[in-house]
């Protein structure tokens, strides 16, 4: 098949290019400048193609040129900018639009869990994710499929690395009431298998719950697993009356993760967010050893080597070259940083020597 990815740079999509590379597809990947891909492993592979989802015109250009596309992958998402919520569902709307303009037969989105509850109540993430939903199932357009998910785990997600870094920079973790929330995540092995199964059109259009095998999980119970997998105790203490607000912007000034897209992730934490279908299950058959467990994903993060290209990730739960510098831990952190000013300063100096060369043989 011949398939669109947007939001190819960021820690899913640039995965999935990888995966729908593998599994034999033709990829085409967009971005607002496509010189920011060069830097992925996949971009020989790939066709690419700019485009920026918050122009009505430059997303229909953008899927003119990239010709008959059998799916698109919708992994826009502005969370973390002011007034995001808005703008995300315009964004929707517009690669709707032009999606329906160019024939796509199907938009593929990636969006989280929505609790049972009035869509008044739920934090700005989770009402935009909705709200985008809506947005790209339009009249006359692509059939849509909506994979809803909560914490995907994997060294590089943000929902992982926030919960990595209140783990490792405090020696007491405070509890509050709703980290006993119901909560189901998901392996990004398990998030790549499912977004690359539900490409093919025998899988009917519709709205899908993802999530582990793991049953009855809750907020807190992450963090115990990655303290496990660490080894090493933390002590936690309760405060049941703690809002998920106040909490969102003390977490902002701890983590190096950007402090609006921290702040709006942990207000989104006071919703349970727990699968209430399995339908999946029965149409995409799990891949070989089955749903992997929590306690697995988290130990294989944290298990992490030095980042590598992307496609070359040898466990899906590994930090790739691409990720954002903040990911992967203090240590880690501090290598790629080093890493990184030595590499520039040696092509730097390599610049510099090129130049006295070709100035005194010239």
């Amino acid at each position: 098949m011949r398939l669109f990815v947007t939001g190819a740079t960021g820690y899913v999509g640039s995965r999935l290019v990888c995966s729908l590379l593998a599994a034999g597809h033709e990829v085409v990947v967009s971005s607002r400048r496509t010189a920011s891909l060069r830097q992925f492993s996949w971009y020989d592979d790939v066709t690419a193609v700019e485009m920026n989802a918050d122009d009505q015109w430059s997303a229909h250009d953008a899927l003119q040129v990239a010709g008959q596309i059998d799916a698109l992958y919708y992994l826009v998402h502005g969370i973390g900018q002011d007034d995001f919520d808005d703008a995300d569902v315009r964004a929707a709307n517009n690669v709707a639009l032009a999606a329906r303009d160019a024939s796509v037969r199907r938009i593929i989105y990636l969006g989280g869990f929505v609790p049972d509850v009035d869509r008044n109540r739920l934090s700005p993430h989770l009402r935009s994710r909705a709200d985008a939903a809506d947005a790209l199932n339009i009249p006359g357009g692509a059939d849509l499929v909506w994979l809803r998910a909560a914490v995907i785990l994997g060294a590089g997600s943000t929902s992982f690395e926030i919960i990595r870094y209140v783990a490792d920079r405090l020696a007491v973790i405070p509890e509050p009431g709703w980290t006993r929330n119901p909560m189901d995540p998901i392996s990004i092995r398990d998030v790549l298998h499912y977004l690359t199964a539900v490409a093919r059109p025998e899988v009917p259009a519709g709205a899908y719950d993802i999530a582990g095998p793991d049953e009855g999980v809750r907020y807190g119970e992450v963090l115990t697993e990655y303290l496990r997998a660490i080894g090493q105790p933390r002590l936690r203490l309760p405060f049941p009356d703690v809002s998920t607000r106040l909490v969102g912007k003390v977490a902002g000034r701890i983590v190096p993760v950007p402090t609006s897209l921290t702040e709006d992730l942990v207000t989104s934490l006071d919703q349970p967010m727990a699968a209430s279908e399995h339908t999946i299950r029965e149409i995409v058959p799990a891949l070989p050893g089955g749903l992997t467990p929590m306690r697995k994903a988290i130990a294989a993060a944290v298990r992490s080597p030095a980042p590598r290209p992307v496609c070359e990730l040898s466990n899906l739960h590994h930090l790739a070259e691409t990720d954002p510098m903040w990911a992967g831990g203090d240590v880690m952190r501090v290598r790629r940083m080093i890493g990184s000013t030595v590499s520039t300063t040696m092509s730097s100096t390599g610049r510099v020597a090129q130049s006295m060369v070709s100035l005194l043989t010239g």
